[in-house]
């Protein structure tokens, strides 16, 4: 991910200068392509992260007003008249996002195509000077990336247009959220897979598409923008009403296998062995002593199955202890005074104190337990 931080006084010229208690909320526009667009329900599941943007933003702070329409290159949606109703409306205070690159590269369609050198940048300036003039705040947005794969890598199919959205904005101090850079991580770290429910891929009609999202796609990628805008401009955090503790850095890949402590996924069939009921406690139990067996893990955790008569005899700890009840019913004994307990109750046992459990009616006790592993 990169964002590109500008100097403080660029900063404090404001993109979330405080408003005023019974101000009307600030406009936040979108100029763009059909990455951000907004679509009705006919065209489900596709959605644009333009549509899913006001649902992290406070709505009495600000308003989203999204003009990205599919198929426009940053040159087409100029020469279409649709940059002019934007520019006459924007006003100061208001932000304008522009994200634009998909359509610029189709080199086979001259009336989108833009070089990326000097077309490309010539024509996303013109966006930075329409809302500059009326004091508005323009941000400039890199490409969101494509979900293309091949043999195992994502491609990265907007390189050079990414590159002069970057150069732009440094040479302009312009404002920047590179999502490119953001989207691609995102998507390598969920790997080819998993990315594609948060594309609009439709097996039944014969649908798959990777360039535009599902409703989850676009939320996701609505979620990088505001977590990066958020980076630029520390104002705008308080009117943020959604986690935007998303996507992934550059350092996380879906294949760990190099790493000295994998992870991994296992069926808790493969563990599950058969005890007495432990600390001298009647009947018998299953004990499933998950990941048991992984390097480097700082704690334990297992699932305990005490069958009909079973239970745990009393003993005292010397470190803590957690038991969650997933099904089931039992009484617990904590220092000296006895618990009811069933699903959806979570003992603690701190080091010191004393307890025992036990097994209670016809149906057996399942317990999960939590507590530090033993150095080794």
């Amino acid at each position: 991910m990169i964002v590109r931080l500008l100097p403080l006084v660029f900063l404090l010229a404001g993109l979330a200068a405080p408003a005023a208690a019974d101000a009307a909320p600030r406009r936040v526009f979108i100029a763009g392509d059909s990455t951000a667009a907004e679509y009705g329900p006919e065209r489900a599941p596709r959605n644009g992260w333009g549509q899913q943007l006001q649902g992290f933003l406070d709505p009495a702070y600000f308003e989203v007003r999204n003009h990205a329409i599919g198929g426009r290159s940053s040159r087409s949606f100029i020469e279409e008249g649709r940059l002019e109703p934007i520019a006459k409306a924007l006003r100061k205070g208001d932000i304008l996002l522009v994200q634009f690159g998909h359509n610029d590269a189709k080199y086979e369609d001259p009336s989108r195509y833009n070089e990326p050198a000097q077309a490309y940048p010539q024509w996303l300036m013109r966006y930075v000077a329409a809302a500059r003039e009326q004091g508005a705040t323009p941000i400039l947005l890199t490409p969101v990336s494509r979900r293309v794969w091949d043999f195992g890598s994502l491609l990265d199919t907007h390189a050079r247009y990414t590159q002069a959205v970057r150069e732009l904005a440094g040479r302009e101090q312009v404002a920047l959220i590179d999502l490119n850079a953001s989207s691609t991580d995102w998507l390598r770290a969920l790997g080819d897979a998993a990315s594609t429910a948060y594309f609009e891929h439709v097996p039944e009609r014969g649908v798959r598409d990777d360039t535009h999202f599902s409703a989850a796609g676009a939320t996701m990628v609505a979620c990088l923008v505001v977590r990066d805008w958020k980076a630029v401009d520390p104002a705008l955090a308080p009117h943020v009403v959604r986690d935007t503790d998303c996507g992934a850095p550059s350092s996380a890949r879906a294949d760990q296998t190099a790493q000295n402590n994998p992870s991994s996924v296992v069926h808790e069939r493969d563990f599950a062995r058969q005890q007495p009921g432990p600390h001298g406690g009647p009947g018998t139990t299953t004990a499933y002593p998950l990941f048991a067996d992984a390097p480097g893990l700082p704690f334990v955790m297992r699932k305990r199955v005490l069958h009909p008569g079973a239970g745990i005899g009393l003993h005292q700890h010397h470190k803590d202890e957690i038991y969650y009840v997933v099904a089931g019913r039992g009484r617990y004994v904590l220092d000296g005074r006895q618990y009811e307990v069933a699903p959806g109750n979570a003992m603690l046992t701190r080091a010191g104190s004393t307890h025992a459990i036990e097994q209670v009616g016809e149906e057996d006790l399942v317990l999960l337990l939590a507590y530090p592993a033993s150095p080794r």
